[in-house]
């Protein structure tokens, strides 16, 4: 969904060419799996962070396109809503210094983004829900200019029959309505972790991915709120799932073949079933003729992008022509700073190259559906769920997280060659985060119980102590 397209709207022969160039581009994957051509290199990471922008008195601004002109870096891409951002920067790879030659980088740009927005009189902010944002402020009239977002309506309004999106989440407060548009999407901000993969361990750090998520949705939860209401730790989960919700929902939350899902279970064959089932069991979205070669996988990658698995895997194009895997773990909120964003991102990354190193393989020790659980789980109690962990034992997320899974985040990241001081800050991040119990949805909970319901000042509040670089954990309310 990266890329712009020429159309908005298609007919019935627009499907039929797009599915079968799929076909082949999906074929020709498949040949290159079991080939020399695809990458095989030591593993990389990437990160893309979507941002707010908000005026003086906390509100969303839409001026994206007014920072995007000021500033012309191909780092920086519009989001759905004219009030959003994404910043992205360059892969590195995962041994040395990578989280703060990462931290630099995005600290930059975010700073170029501050001045630019200073100088329309407004403000960045990173949150996964902004607090004082409003259903009203969710309209077409605020959606980007961008062909592909409005095509990307049209179609998933059609495939609904016109029906409005329905979005219905019980938390510590419930919230039910009904919206007319896309534009739902746009409340929910993230920051999108890429790890480039060889091959031969695709499937295993994908799978360990999936053993991830729960801890790391609940370590990054920053999404406390929707339109005032209290929810769950993390709303963002199950706005997202509603929000784009083509198929039916299962038991609360988006079934396996929905367009937002946990998953359909464990990848195989260097994730390859994933590309299969895009292609045998989604409808086509945006079946948009492209003249790119087979050997570039244009639909392929288009249909991918459609999909927005928690854990989504990707290819990509080396600067030689060769493809490289990449898996995309998407379910951490943005913000709530750079410092908290490289620790969340190191814990990830040392987590599952440690899991990799296991001797048993993960897939083999626990079902897909117990990780989904915990997973739900963590997304709504955040670091006070209770979840299953391997051997069939339960206990609280925020104590396995500490006796179990950063010891095996720091052996994997001592395993990729990640300096050692580079190592113990990050995770000390991480661990002082969980001694005092202080993510961002619970630095958000504890300043409305001290401060009201002033959602404006809230956001003021929080951006007042964002702008000062200094974790989570040790903000005030």
């Amino acid at each position: 969904m990266g890329s712009e397209i020429d159309e908005t709207r298609f007919r019935r022969a627009d499907f039929q060419r797009f599915g079968q160039r799929l076909k082949e581009e999906t074929e020709t994957l498949k040949r290159w799996l079991h080939s020399d051509f695809m990458v095989d290199e030591p593993p990389r990471m990437g990160l893309e962070l979507e941002t707010w922008l908000v005026d003086r008195d906390g509100r969303p601004a839409p001026v994206n396109a007014e920072i995007l002109q000021a500033l012309k870096d191909p780092l920086l891409t519009p989001e759905l809503a004219q009030y959003n951002l994404e910043l992205n920067t360059t892969p590195r790879f995962l041994s040395g210094r990578p989280f703060s030659a990462t931290a630099a980088e995005l600290t930059s740009l975010w700073d170029r983004v501050a001045a630019a927005a200073g100088a329309l009189d407004c403000r960045s902010a990173m949150v996964g829900i902004l607090p004082s944002l409003a259903e009203a402020d969710l309209c077409l009239e605020r959606m980007s200019g961008l062909k592909r977002y409005r095509a990307l309506n049209e179609q998933i309004l059609l495939l609904r029959n016109r029906r409005p999106i329905e979005v219905e989440i019980e938390g510590d407060e419930r919230i039910s309505l009904l919206h007319d548009d896309l534009m739902l999407e746009a409340a929910a901000t993230s920051i999108q972790l890429h790890l480039q993969v060889a091959p031969r361990h695709a499937a295993r750090l994908y799978n360990a991915s999936v053993v991830a998520s729960p801890a790391t949705v609940a370590l990054a939860a920053n999404s406390p709120l929707l339109f005032g209401r209290r929810l769950w730790e993390e709303t963002r989960i199950p706005l997202f799932e509603q929000a784009v919700a083509v198929d039916r929902l299962l038991g609360g939350h988006a079934g396996p073949l929905a367009r937002v899902t946990f998953g359909s279970g464990y990848a195989r064959d260097a994730m390859f079933n994933f590309f299969v089932e895009n292609r045998q069991h989604y409808p086509i979205l945006l079946p948009v003729n492209m003249t790119e070669p087979v050997e570039r996988l244009p639909h392929l990658a288009l249909q991918n992008g459609t999909i927005w698995r928690w854990n989504r895997p990707l290819v990509g194009f080396a600067a030689d022509g060769r493809c490289h895997l990449r898996v995309e773990h998407r379910v951490m909120a943005a913000g709530p700073t750079v410092a908290d964003m490289m620790a969340n991102a190191a814990f990830y990354f040392g987590l599952v190259h440690g899991l990799l190193q296991e001797e048993v393989p993960v897939e083999a020790r626990m079902p897909f559906v117990a990780h989904e659980e915990n997973f739900y789980a963590a997304a709504r109690y955040g670091l006070g769920a209770r979840v299953r962990w391997f051997g069939g034992t339960e206990k609280p997320l925020a104590e396995l997280i500490e006796e179990v899974l950063l010891p095996v985040a720091e052996r994997g990241l001592e395993r990729l060659e990640v300096d050692a001081e580079e190592v113990r800050h990050y995770l000390g991040i991480i661990r002082e985060r969980l001694a005092s119990g202080r993510t961002g949805a619970n630095w958000q909970r504890r300043w409305l119980e001290r401060h009201g319901a002033d959602f404006n000042g809230m956001t003021r509040a929080y951006i007042a102590r964002q702008d000062s670089g200094a974790p989570v954990h040790t903000w005030t309310v």
